[in-house]
Formats: structure tokens, C-alpha cells, sequence
């Protein structure tokens, strides 16, 4: 019989993971076979950059905390080795980097996430790290509008010199 000193240990455990899941932005189930210490090492400096963390946790306590927040669909993804990466402040930044690891790592993979509350494929994960950066999409959104302000700035110039002459 389980001693009932651990359960209850295990038990907060469970509640301060599902309270840490349900703060955060991103959490990515990956599959971390086949890779070294040294790549895990330079995995957990880079998300460190990207304000996220990177835990090997129990799939039976993961999952429970999971259940505990209300998230269904991700007992598939909590089969054999799992990392979980969790991301405090942003969601896209810890996604490309573990993107960008997978790519250079074929033994590693994305199997499942949440992204703001919301339960997501490793497909529609490696979608969004796909995106350009915030920083990038909003340059391009005011590249855009500059244009468009500044071509209509030369048709009222026209215009106004049609009416001069």
C-alpha cells in the first residue's frame, strides 16, 4: 500500500503543476528520445531566453494536472518519454525554438500542446512557430500602411495641382 505522506506529496504536486499549467501561455508535450545532455543543456539555456522552462515530469502526474485544468485530448501524447515545455510570458518564441531544435534533432518531437488555453496538434504547433515573429509581422503592417499613406499623400499632391492649373 502506498505510503500516505507520498500520496499527499504527490497530490500537491499535481495541483501546483496544473496551477503552473493554467498560468501559462504555452505548454508543448514533446518526445525527447535519441538527443544528449549537451543538446538538452543548450535547449534549456535557449528557452531560458524565451522566459520558458523545460521539465521532464511524470506522464501520470502531467496528466493529471491536465485533468485538473480541464484539458482533454492529450492522453495520446502522454505515451513513452515526456518533456514538457512551458512558456510564462509568450507562446511563439519557446514554439520556434523548439521548432528549430526538432529540425536540427530528428529524434525529437513535438507531440501536442496548449496554447493559450487552447488544446493544439504537433501540426498546428509547428504551424504557428512557422510565423513570422510579432516584431516582424507588425514592420510589415506598418510597411504597408506607410505605403499606402504615402501614395495617397502623391495623388492628393495631384490633385491639387490640377486644380492650381
Amino acid at each position: 500500500m502506498a505510503n500516505e505522506k507520498i500520496i499527499k506529496q504527490k497530490q500537491e504536486e499535481v495541483k501546483a503543476l496544473a496551477e503552473t499549467f493554467k498560468e501559462a501561455k504555452l505548454v508543448l508535450l514533446t518526445d525527447y528520445r535519441g538527443i544528449n545532455v549537451t543538446d538538452v543543456t543548450n535547449l534549456r539555456k535557449t528557452l531560458r531566453g524565451t522566459n520558458a522552462e523545460y521539465r521532464v515530469i511524470k506522464n501520470n502526474i502531467t496528466r493529471r494536472a491536465l485533468q485538473e485544468d480541464g484539458y482533454e485530448g492529450l492522453d495520446e501524447a502522454l505515451l513513452g518519454p515526456t518533456a514538457v515545455i512551458i512558456g510564462k510570458e509568450d507562446y511563439l518564441e519557446p514554439a520556434k525554438a523548439i521548432y528549430e531544435f526538432s529540425k536540427k534533432n530528428d529524434f525529437y518531437k513535438i507531440k501536442a500542446g496548449i496554447v493559450e488555453g487552447k488544446v493544439m496538434t504537433a501540426e498546428e504547433i509547428i504551424t504557428l512557430a512557422k510565423l513570422p515573429s510579432r516584431e516582424t509581422l507588425l514592420s510589415m503592417l506598418a510597411g504597408a500602411l506607410l505605403g499606402n499613406i504615402s501614395k495617397l499623400a502623391v495623388a492628393l499632391d495631384q490633385v491639387r495641382l490640377q486644380k492650381e492649373a
